[in-house]
């Protein structure tokens, strides 16, 4: 398996003190080195994306604002979560190039498990930022295997916040297997995310939103993964991407769940023994959300452990 690490993968962040700062990085290494996992893991480069390769999911005049914003460091990309900062258009480069880094590897043969920790950007939409993601890495992925013949994708989100820029942005795409299981919207960004939301049209029933109670712990993911697991099989995927965002452990400051990193190491091992099943093996996971540091470190390298020895 390759892991991504690098400075240009910890230049995407909102600034020392803000809860997305550039320090998650480093608390994720510095567990990876403690346990020796660095060691055991092949190293993935950091590398930006062009800007054709944003232009599969994000609209050109969005692309073109960041562009601009990320010249003067002025203002917000959203309505008042994203802040700019010089330079922010190549930091978010630099995650989308980093997942689609790790996706050219694994369609050349060179591996079948990635995880880049510093991604999963999944609140931004086609054409605006939110919720600290300016550019939607998981949204160009899933657009880059289709490029690459890989239409039918699982999407499996265990953030504690809804992934609402994928799901909406793929709402009506029968081949994008969505399963979701975070806070439930009413107590926490960005409010969306409710069982009842299950895709539209000719994708009607491949989308799964499992809205979790404030408080919800390893018994009560336990009770609801399961569902996720038949859910991904049921639609035979070719390919899998896992956002393992480490915001629901107990303990983060943003979020209200008490999840442990056991959670995470859990899904990860279950979706790579689908992705030997249905995918040659071929899973990308990214790091997402997660605001304790220590949190965010021990819920990460569960992740590597997992697929190191899945």
């Amino acid at each position: 398996m390759l892991t991504y690490y690098g400075e240009a993968l910890a230049s995407y962040g909102f600034g020392r003190g803000h809860p997305f700062g550039p320090d998650r990085l480093e608390a994720f290494w510095r567990e990876m080195t403690r346990q020796g996992l660095d060691r055991k893991t092949g190293l993935g480069t950091p590398v930006a994306c062009t800007e054709q390769e944003l232009a599969l999911f994000h609209t050109g005049e969005y692309i073109a604002r960041v562009q601009h914003q990320s010249k003067t460091g002025e203002g917000y990309l959203d309505y008042g979560d994203t802040p700019a900062f010089p330079g922010v258009y190549e930091a978010g480069a630099v995650v989308v190039g980093s997942v689609l880094n790790g996706l050219k590897k694994i369609i050349a043969g060179a591996c079948q498990r990635v995880f880049v920790p510093i991604a999963g950007l999944h609140h931004a939409r086609r054409d605006s930022a939110s919720g600290f993601c300016v550019f939607n890495d998981i949204g160009v992925l899933i657009e880059a295997l289709r490029k690459h013949g890989i239409a039918r994708v699982a999407y499996v989100d265990i953030d504690a916040h809804h992934g609402d820029g994928v799901f909406y942005s793929f709402e009506d795409d029968p081949d994008l297997i969505f399963a979701d299981i975070h806070e439930d919207g009413r107590y926490l960004y960005p409010g969306t995310g409710a069982a009842t939301e299950t895709g539209t049209g000719k994708a009607l029933g491949t989308k799964l939103n499992l809205p979790m109670e404030p408080g919800a712990d390893d018994a009560a993911f336990h009770r609801v993964w399961p569902r996720v697991e038949e859910f991904v099989r049921a639609g035979k995927p070719e390919f899998i991407i896992l956002q393992a965002g480490a915001d629901s452990i107990a303990g983060d400051p943003i979020t209200h769940m008490q999840f442990t990193p056991a959670v995470h190491a859990h899904a990860t091992t279950r979706l790579c023994a689908l992705a030997d099943e249905f995918c040659q093996g071929r899973i990308i996971a990214t790091g997402g959300g997660g605001y304790n540091r220590a949190n965010l470190a021990r819920a990460w390298t569960g992740v590597v452990e997992a697929m190191l020895a899945a």
